[in-house]
C-alpha cells in the first residue's frame, strides 16, 4: 500500500534548496518520490511504507530547512 502526504517546509526559496530536500528526503527507506516545491513550501512524499514524520523532519533538518507540519 502507498501513501502519499505533503509537508510544509520553512525556508526554500529556490530550485537549489528545493534539490536539497529532495536528495536528503530520498534517501529515506520506502520513498518512492518526492516533490520539493520552494514557491508553495511544500515536500510532497511519495512511500510504499507509512512515512514517519520524524524521519522525514531529521532529513528536512538536514537539508537547513525546517519541517513546519503536514497540509491538510
Amino acid at each position: 500500500m502507498s501513501s502519499t502526504i505533503t509537508y510544509t517546509v520553512s525556508g526554500m526559496s529556490c530550485g537549489h534548496c528545493e534539490k536539497s530536500v529532495s536528495s536528503e528526503v530520498s534517501g529515506i527507506p520506502g520513498v518512492t518520490e518526492v516533490a520539493a516545491d520552494a514557491k508553495a513550501g511544500t515536500v510532497t512524499i511519495s512511500s510504499q511504507s507509512p512515512i514517519d514524520d520524524a524521519q522525514v523532519r531529521s532529513a528536512v533538518d538536514e537539508a537547513g530547512y525546517e519541517l513546519v507540519g503536514r497540509t491538510a
